[in-house]
């Protein structure tokens, strides 16, 4: 008879409840991004590739500070980690408020490179954290179960946000309330973690953490599977962050609906994406990570290229059903990378929190739109997803040489 995998180990409960809380706060971040872009072309008469500087401002924050947080949290622990992101992001938030006195778009910037700062510590922390609250087995699905939070997240900051921005007196100062608000909000939660114990997960020492060099190098030369899982990593984040930050503007170019309709619709897809975490999360328990996420591959490089074969409004469809097969792919990525990883874990993390700089990534998709079409612009996530597709299939081939 099968051994029963526990989701998560009792002792870890209340850790686990706390921890999976901070998902829900870095989704709401991120995904007010991808309203905030379009706002500001709105407000402010500027280019989509002049706008994608907010998501290159913030992720750059992402790749610049993912080593340091990884090297603070080696250090001073998980918890100390998640209290220093929290700071990060309040001061982020909060600095909206001077900023929106300049008048200026780029005066913004600065603020939103903080807030990545921010959001880096955060994820390097709870991400593995999560992983390590129960048994291996289940890893994939207890940060599938956490992330559905990002999800849920994300979906609230397009809807509450998107109306708010999005009404028939809009100004650049409107962004200040919600900014304003969350960083009173994230305030609030790092006095809450500043108070309350994370235990700390112990790793019997291996060969690899008594041989010589520092952490990252040993990652790069032992653990060849965790370089092509950043890899992936970097490309799904370069398709899913790319779709988000040109959605508005790719459905209300093709002139099926104004910025209003397009902010909620996107709320939708948002929802997709939250439902087939929590979906992707109860399957996992009963199939591998592994093929799951080699459905879901395979699901999100047919609806991709759909939409570059520009067919009319089942695009759009084939778009928002995308997110149903992206929604497992980060958080089953990160967790196969970090699989059997030991004291390395939370080094490796660091690296693969340098990830999300592939949201520049949209960029790009703005500079081919322009040459091009904006249906062919999704030529950039479709690689993205093809790369993610190949990490399954090698993770797949890997699992059945094992299995004989």
């Amino acid at each position: 008879m099968a051994k029963k995998h526990d989701f998560v180990n009792k002792e870890y409960i209340v850790p686990f409840i706390l921890v999976t809380s901070l998902f829900f706060l870095w989704g709401f971040a991120r995904a007010i991004l991808d309203v905030l872009n379009k706002h500001f072309q709105n407000i402010l008469d500027i280019s989509i590739t002049q706008s994608a500087l907010i998501q290159v401002t913030t992720y750059l924050g992402y790749f610049l500070m993912a080593i340091p947080a990884g090297w603070f949290i080696n250090r001073r622990g998980y918890r100390q980690g998640v209290v220093m992101g929290l700071i990060l992001f309040a001061v982020g938030a909060l600095a909206f408020i001077p900023s929106s006195r300049s008048g200026t778009f780029y005066a913004f910037l600065l603020p939103l490179f903080v807030i990545g700062c921010g959001l880096v510590f955060l994820e390097t922390s709870a991400n593995p954290y999560s992983t390590e609250l129960g048994d291996s087995e289940t890893a994939s699905s207890r940060l599938n179960f956490s992330q559905s939070f990002n999800g849920l997240g994300s979906l609230c900051a397009t809807f509450v946000v998107g109306q708010f921005l999005f009404d028939e007196t809009p100004e650049d100062s409107h962004i200040v309330v919600p900014y304003t608000i969350l960083g009173v909000v994230v305030l609030c939660i790092a006095v809450i973690f500043s108070r309350i114990n994370l235990p700390e997960i112990k790793h019997k020492e291996t060969d690899v953490d008594r041989a010589k060099g520092a952490r990252i190098r040993k990652l790069f030369r032992y653990h060849p599977m965790f370089v092509f899982g950043l890899f992936a990593l970097l490309c799904y984040e370069i398709g899913e962050i790319s779709i988000n930050s040109y959605f508005i503007n790719f459905v209300t170019g093709q002139g099926w609906m104004n910025d209003n309709t397009a902010s909620i619709v996107l709320t939708v897809a948002l929802a997709f994406f939250m439902v087939g975490r929590f979906v992707g999360s109860w399957i996992m328990r009963s199939i591998s990570a592994a093929r799951m996420l080699l459905i879901c591959g395979i699901g999100s490089v047919v609806c991709i290229g759909i939409v570059i074969c520009n067919i009319g409004k089942v695009s759009m469809v084939a778009l928002i059903g995308n997110y149903l097969f992206e929604a497992i792919m980060f958080p089953t990525i990160f967790s196969l990378a970090l699989t059997n990883l030991g004291n390395l874990t939370k080094s490796a993390s660091s690296l693969l929190m340098m990830t999300p700089i592939g949201g520049c990534g949209f960029l790009l998709m703005g500079y081919v739109s322009e040459l091009t079409t904006n249906s062919f612009a999704f030529i950039v996530p479709f690689i993205g997803f093809v790369v993610v597709l190949l990490y399954a299939l090698k993770q797949n081939a890997m699992k059945k040489r094992m299995e004989v």
